[in-house]
This record gives structure tokens, sequence and C-alpha cells, in this order.
């Protein structure tokens, strides 16, 4: 039976991270070991190793009900397990978003959020820090049945009245399709949950696998969160399409409005066509077969504007029986694992390379700040020995000499120290200005005045202008903090400079920062909103304003968190541009004082010459050892970076 690829090359993947973990754990103890280590290095060291253990790789599946969408990711992801994990039937299964994924700190469980909640402006992302707003229902992952039993709770749905669905922004009266889900008692049927957590340990996702599971192409629209945040930041998105029927226009709208387009996302998007075996037609030849498969696979690809190479024929059903019964020629016939394959190559090497290059930086920049603690104290005591050898053979008036300039430099740089307290209360008054600009309270006022505006406004123009003048000033707040940020950095560069001038420190150039990537997770929320809603009087005509509204909150949600993010980076940025600096007034001063104390020592005869000068020849072999042992983790943490696992482990399959 052929090994999975998916699952193999994903355990690669988590072996490489656990090894990448191994390294840097190593050297985080023994840079305590050997005294090297601060809060500082310490915090960015952990900072590393909590980010390489949470790291998450998400897949997204879309499709049109009865596509065979959870037999897909059966067949994929828990064909192990020997049964269906997720239920799989005629009709629709999946009623709400739902995420598959692990928490050790939680029981296995069904976490779900009430449909009414969608009444609030609360966003998911929000009722996501309030579990006591969420039903949950236990796992008894032993049980097959038991398990089977509690997937079905998610597909639950409850009838109610047309002005209750439209209410929760479920129903449109203007709306052909929506009038056509009316029953002959005038109710509508709607999902009991709005979104839904499996916490589930499953090996793969445990190693941090989450699945999304979306609940049909409508949800796509009615979902804001899907729209503005799950899609754009999934690793993968499958996109699946019916044999049988091909693509239907709704598909091409979904395509091209919610998956397509999104720039620079063209890696990881990969359409499927399902069911296949509805066209192994016995009383056709292989290759008539083979033609018909084809054809459906170039109508496609041209229909969506895709290359053929992204659009996978493929049969589910028979893909997770032949796993399941072990039978290798169904698993071929059902060319299940050469979407497998394209899956792996596009979800896992660049997800990789993202991890690789943001880990090794990292520790480029914190190995470099130890390599120049070392690199002090070496000249320091090279600068000791120096000025001890060269008291061979003098007298007490040239011992006292050198004890009098020892303790000029040291008041000279103490002098000095009063400039770089003076600095650190300007940096604190710079530092103070930056936080003003990416404020989370002024930022929530102007959430809440845009709230107002839209509930004032009757137009489209006042709903318009309102969020224009929104995304207008989030932007203006992060280009204004990229000027503060600026003057910082100019600052401590001069005072970089004028330290390494006056006292021999080394020059070091403050680490640079940009808020490029915050302008353009803003940019990418505005050009979602107007794709959406360019044309906001078709919103008021046919009552979306809960819709509108939703959104809004959403994408006010989601600066929220673009906020929070940028606030945390600088914070840890402005710890980053003052520590070097603290590090060498720290270093340099511990010098001065142990020069000046090794002199006073020689001229009190406590010690005599030769006994000094030998300890510091000592120390200096002591910091020429640990400066070879740093290179040699650092060689050890590059080796553990660019191992190719996943071409290694394909190799030995």
């Amino acid at each position: 039976m052929s090994t999975p690829t998916l699952i193999a090359d994903f355990e690669a993947y988590s072996d490489w991270r656990s090894n990448i973990s191994r390294s840097i754990g190593t050297l985080q103890g023994w840079l305590d070991e050997q005294d090297l280590g601060d809060a500082q290095i310490s915090m960015r060291t952990q900072h590393i190793l909590d980010r390489l253990r949470e790291d998450q790789l998400n897949v997204a599946f879309i499709a049109e009900f009865s596509r065979g969408k959870s037999e897909l990711i059966n067949a994929i992801f828990f064909s192990d397990y020997g049964q269906r994990i997720l239920p799989s039937s005629a009709g629709r299964t999946t009623m709400c978003p739902t995420e598959l994924l692990f928490d050790p700190q939680r029981e296995p469980s069904i976490q779900l959020l009430p449909i009414e909640t969608r009444a609030s402006d609360t966003t998911t992302a929000e009722y996501k820090r309030y579990p006591d707003e969420w039903k949950t229902i236990l796992l008894d992952t032993a049980s097959g049945e038991g398990m089977q039993q509690a997937f079905q709770e998610v597909g639950q749905t409850r009838k109610v009245s047309k002005e209750e669905a439209e209410r929760l922004g479920l129903f449109q009266p203007d709306n052909e399709d929506d009038l056509l889900t009316v029953d002959a008692e005038g109710l509508v049927e709607i999902p009991c949950w709005r979104h839904a957590i499996i916490n589930f340990p499953h090996p793969l996702l445990k190693q941090g696998l989450v699945i999304l599971d979306t609940p049909g192409l409508n949800a796509i629209g009615t979902e804001p969160e899907l729209t503005l945040n799950m899609l754009p930041n999934a690793h993968a998105i499958l996109f699946i399409l019916a044999a049988d029927t091909g693509v239907t226009k709704s598909d091409i709208e979904v395509w091209r409005n919610h998956i397509g387009t999104q720039a620079g996302r063209a890696r990881g998007r990969l359409v499927v066509l399902n069911k296949i075996d509805g066209l192994w037609d016995p009383l056709k030849s292989s290759a008539e077969i083979d033609a018909e498969i084809s054809k459906q696979v170039n109508t496609s690809a041209e229909l969506l504007g895709l290359p053929t190479s992204q659009v996978f024929p493929v049969s589910a059903q028979k893909a997770l029986v032949a796993k399941i019964n072990h039978d290798e020629e169904l698993l071929q016939r059902s060319q299940l694992l050469q979407l497998e394959r394209a899956l792996s190559d596009e979800l896992l090497p660049s997800k990789q390379d993202i991890v690789r290059d943001s880990t090794q930086n990292e520790m480029e920049d914190l190995v470099s700040g130890v390599r120049q603690i070392l690199n002090s104290r070496r000249n320091g005591v090279t600068e000791q020995l120096t000025e001890l050898t060269g008291l061979r053979g003098k007298n007490q008036d040239v011992i006292i000499h050198m004890m009098d300039k020892v303790k000029q430099e040291k008041e000279h740089f103490e002098r000095g120290l009063q400039r770089f307290q003076a600095l650190r209360s300007v940096f604190s008054q710079q530092t103070n200005v930056l936080f003003g600009y990416l404020g989370m309270e002024t930022l929530r006022n102007e959430i809440s005045r845009v709230r107002e505006e839209m509930d004032r406004s009757q137009f489209s123009s006042g709903l318009t202008t309102a969020m224009n003048k929104f995304f207008r000033d989030t932007n203006g707040c992060i280009s204004k903090s990229a000027e503060q940020i600026a003057e910082i950095q100019s600052m401590m560069a001069g005072m970089y400079k004028k330290f390494s001038e006056e006292h021999g420190l080394s020059q070091v150039a403050p680490a640079p920062f940009s808020t490029l990537k915050y302008h353009k997770e803003i940019s990418r929320l505005e050009r979602t909103y107007r794709e959406h809603f360019n044309t906001l009087g078709n919103i008021i005509s046919t009552s979306k304003n809960t819709l509108t509204r939703k959104f809004f909150e959403t994408i006010a949600s989601r600066v929220v968190y673009v906020f929070e993010v940028a606030n945390r980076d600088v914070e840890n940025w402005l710890k980053t541009i003052m520590s070097p600096m603290e590090t060498q007034v720290r270093e340099h001063q511990l010098q001065l004082r142990r020069r000046l104390e090794s002199v006073k020592r020689i001229h009190r005869a406590t010690d005599t010459l030769e006994d000094r000068i030998g300890e510091l020849q000592q120390i200096d072999s002591t910091i020429v050892e640990q400066i070879a042992q740093l290179d040699q983790f650092m060689r050890e943490i590059y080796q553990a970076l660019n191992a190719d696992a996943l071409t290694k482990q394909r190799d030995a399959a």
C-alpha cells in the first residue's frame, strides 16, 4: 500500500521543526550556563521556540453542497482511523464553518457557537475568547459510534420564521433563491450553530494542521470572517467541483470574488474535480473514460482561468474505501495520490521557507548580540593584558600613574552615562508619541464613530464616506508611526556613533523596522471591502444592512488585530534597539571596574603582576573557546534549518 504523501511529508515537516527547536534549546541552555544570557535574550529565544511549537498549517475546503467535500477530507487526512470521521452522505452535511484542530490545553470536544449570536455585532474571533458562550460536547475518542453521533450535532438545523431568519442575516425576502427555501408553513430552515471547533487528538492535528470545512458557497458571502480572515490566511485552499456538473455559475462567482483573485496567493489554490467514479462507465473503454475526464478538466480550467495542472480529477469516496481496505489498484484509479502530492508541494515547501527565513534572521540577530558581548569582554581583557604586561619591571610611580589613568577613563565614561540617561528620557518621550499613533483606545473610538455614522446614514454615500475615512485614518496612523520610528532610529544611530567614538564601543547599526506589512493588511481589507460593496446602493435596496454591519465589524476586528500585532512588534523592536547599547554600556562599566581593581591590587601587592597576567590569559582563552562554541552552535542551527527533510523523506519512501 502506498504511503500517503501528504501525511508523510507533514510528519517530516514536523520533525524538521522539532530538530530546529532542539538546536535552539541547546544553545539557550549553554548561554545560561556560561552566564551569557540576560532577560532580553531569554525572552527572544523563548519567543522563537514558542512560535516553532505553535506553528500551524491551515487548509481550507470550499464547495457547494453534495460535492463530496467532507468525504475528501476523510480520504486525505483520516483514512487511518478506519472509518469516516466527518459525516458524509447525500445532501447537506456541513451546516456551519467548522475548524478541526488540536489544543492540548483542552479535552477532546466539539465547541458550538449558537446561531443566535449572529444577531450581535460580535465576531466569532471575539467569541473564541469566551468559552462559556459555546456549547461543549465532550468526545469519547475510543468510541467510533460515539464520535459519529457527536459529529452529527454540527449539522443540526431548526426552522424559524422568515422574520427571525432575516434578523440573523440568513434570509432576504427579495432574493429568489431564498424564497425557495420557505416551506408550506412559511418557515425557513437555518443551522443551529454559527461556528464549530472540533478539538480532536489526531496525529496530524497534534502537529499543527488546522482544517477549515466551509458550509457551502452561500456561506462565503454571508460569513464575513470567512471572506476577510480565514480564507485569505489559509496556506492552501481546495476548491471542490463535481465531475458530472463541472463549473456552475455560483462556482465561478465564488472563485473570482473570494479565491482566485487573492493578490499574491497563487500558490496553494487547487481545484478538485471530484466524483470521477461517476464517469466510470463499464460500457466505455478506459481511453474513452480518460478522454471524458480530461475534457472536464480542460473545461473547468478554462472557465476558472487556470492552467490544467491546477485541476485534479479524483474520486474521494473510492480513495477512502481503497485506503481503508488497502486496495492499491483502486487507490491509483481514484487519482487521490496526485492531489496529495500537489497539495504537499504547494503547502509545505513555501511554509518551510517562511519559517526558515524568519527563524534564521532572528537567531542571527540574537547570536550577533551574544558575540558582541564576548568580543567586548575579550577587548577588555586584552586591554588589561596590554596595560599589565607594560608594567613589568616598572616602579610604583608608573603603577600609580596607570591607576590614575584608568580612574580618569572611568570618570569620563560616567559623564557619558549621564548623557545616556538623558537619551533614555528622550527615548521614553519618543516612545510615548509612537504608541500614541498606535493607541488602541484611539482606534476603538474611531470604530465607534464609524458605527454611529452607519446607524445614522440612510444612503450609500454616507456609508461610503464613513468607510473611506476609516481606512484613511487607520492608514494615516500607521504612516505617522513609521515617521516616528524613523526619528527614533536616527536618534539611536547618532548615540551609538557618539559612544563608539568617545569610549571605543563597538559600532552597531540600530535594527531597522518596517510598517509595510500593516499597510498591506489594511489595504487588503479595504480592497476586499470594495470588491463586495462597490455598489452600496444595491445593499440598501435589498435590505442587506445587517450583512453590511457584519462586514464592518469583521473588518474592524481585523484592524484591531493588526494594531495589536503592531503594538507588540514595536514594543519588541524598541527593546531590541536599546538592548545592544545597554549591554555595551554594562560591559564597558564592568571592564573599567576590573581594570581599576587589577591595578589597585598590584599596587597594594595583594597580587603579583605575573599571577594577574596569567589569570587574564586564562580568561582570554575561555572567551576564545566560548566564541568557538557559539559558532559551532550556530552551525548546528544552520544545518537544522537547511536540512532538506521533505526530499529525504520522499527518497526513503
